[in-house]
């Protein structure tokens, strides 16, 4: 496991939104409680490079982008190459394209920049996997995301993306060095309706199963007060690791 030197390091939360200004707010507010800010798709096509540059000026957060590339090995290799300016932490690759797409990804990336696999979304279920044609034996998450780690693991990357419900299968597996990162947490205390994640667990959960960075958006966000609710998820973790 990757020590950190806060509990609150481990913490990542997602600027989901549609624009720059959206997402200032919650960065004035929360770079200090957490760990990471990630930009995803939605922001980073919206805005370009520039929103990681506010972040980098605005304190002790680091980057995490998560645009999950996929795509033919050469596209991807450019993309990273792009990408090492931006000094983010972590990048996610998707892991479906096999070793190969991995593997230049890991060889593009520069600098402290650290490749993630994403080994299956937390918004898919077994019924999902069914749907899109995984053969019978992968439509198990659990066993679909512990092959997508080997693969991410013999390519070379620092770890993977998954949910808190393999994620103590994956640190079994690949012992303490390899990161884990967990989307997908919902505190106990709270509540979504339509939610569109179907394997979800609590930060305690998920620190005990062995994950090293959680990724937490909506009960964050949609608080009355996000620092409270982060010192709540705080609190959390460091119970956890005791």
């Amino acid at each position: 496991m990757i020590l950190q030197k806060e509990s609150k390091d481990r913490i990542i939360f997602p600027l989901d939104f549609p624009d720059i200004d959206s997402a200032r707010k919650y960065i004035e507010i929360l770079k200090g409680h957490i760990g990471l800010f990630k930009v995803g798709l939605e922001l980073f096509v919206k805005e370009g490079p520039s929103i990681l540059s506010i972040i980098k000026k605005e304190g002790r957060a680091k980057i995490f982008l998560d645009l999950k590339f996929h795509d033919i090995t050469e596209t991807v290799k450019g993309a990273m190459k792009s990408a090492n300016a931006l000094g983010a932490e972590f990048i996610t690759v998707h892991c479906d394209e096999g070793r190969r797409l991995l593997e230049s990804a890991v060889e593009s990336a520069s600098g402290k920049t650290k490749v993630l696999g994403v080994t299956v979304l937390t918004s898919l279920s077994g019924e999902s996997l069914k749907e899109i044609g995984m053969r019978e034996e992968f439509q198990d998450p659990l066993k679909l995301v512990l092959h997508r780690a080997r693969i991410a693991k013999s390519a070379g990357c620092a770890g993977v993306v998954c949910s808190g419900l393999e994620a103590s299968f994956v640190r079994k597996e690949f012992g303490k060095d390899f990161i884990i990162v967990t989307p997908g947490i919902r505190p106990s205390w709270s509540v979504i309706k339509n939610d569109d994640q179907q394997r979800i667990v609590t930060p305690s959960d998920a620190i005990k199963a062995g994950a090293d960075y959680i990724v937490v958006g909506r009960p964050i966000r949609t608080a009355k007060d996000p620092v409270d609710a982060v010192k709540r998820i705080e609190k959390e973790i460091e119970d956890a690791l005791r």
